[in-house]
């Protein structure tokens, strides 16, 4: 597959405070045969991501600077808007995810089987490290409640491998701004009716220590958005405020 490919990929890459790593993934991202161009959003970095984005001499790379920490999905908001190939698929700064595995990503899409792609740790059986026990179930959890207000059978919401067509990721606007990203844009994508693929991918994830970021807060907040973005929950919304009139 890889031998005939075709440039068709926008890469939108957040970054906060990775400089040990940023620069190695935008490496693996452009050995991918699929990428066209990488859009790098740095989210107010305290580190010396700056620097290390700063000394980037590729034509295929553009970088964003957010004049504060906003957030993922700010970030992502941004990086978005500025993507022009036909899809466009979210990586993230560290070496959790491999960029090997575009073209996994983009098989339902070329074939027009789907408009939306989840890159599943939990689905196929590709290898993935083993932590956290409680940091799994909630991921397990918040998707199974995902599933239940948005009526899909997703085996891994919180995935950051999310690969879409470009219209279709453009014309959903984001109201999230840190990790809620995740429970809105599957919510959002449920209620537009997109054709929703999920395939197999690898994991190398780190611990806290290494500069995992997302914590239990985050899940709180995903809870709430997977009842406020749903159908279910627009839904339920709609008749508390009928009732209350």
């Amino acid at each position: 597959m890889s031998a005939t490919a075709t440039p068709c990929l926008s890469v939108v890459i957040p970054c906060y405070n990775e400089e040990k790593t940023v620069a190695a993934v935008i490496e693996a991202v452009l050995a991918s045969p699929w990428v066209g161009e990488v859009i790098v959003v740095d989210d107010g970095s305290s580190d010396g991501s700056r620097s290390v984005l700063a000394a980037l001499d590729d034509p295929r790379v553009r970088v964003l600077l957010q004049p504060r920490n906003q957030g993922k999905g700010a970030a992502l908001r941004a990086g978005f808007a500025e993507a022009t190939y036909a899809y466009v698929v979210v990586q993230d700064a560290d070496l959790e995810y491999d960029p090997a595995e575009f073209q996994l990503l983009l098989g339902p899409l070329l074939e027009d089987k789907a408009d939306v792609v989840f890159g599943s740790r939990f689905l196929g059986g590709r290898p993935h490290r083993v932590l956290y026990f409680w940091h799994s179930l909630g991921n397990k959890t918040l998707t199974l409640l995902s599933n239940v207000f948005t009526d899909l059978n997703l085996t891994d919401m919180e995935t950051c491998y999310k690969a879409f067509r470009r219209d279709v990721i453009q014309g959903i606007t984001i109201e999230e701004d840190r990790f809620g990203f995740e429970p809105e844009i599957t919510a959002k994508v449920a209620r537009g009716g997109w054709r929703v693929y999920e395939v197999g991918i690898s994991y190398s994830g780190r611990t806290y220590a290494e500069g995992k970021k997302i914590g239990w807060r985050d899940g709180v907040r995903a809870f709430y958005c997977i009842v406020r973005y749903s159908p279910i929950g627009e839904q339920l919304r709609r008749a508390l405020g009928e009732r209350g009139a």
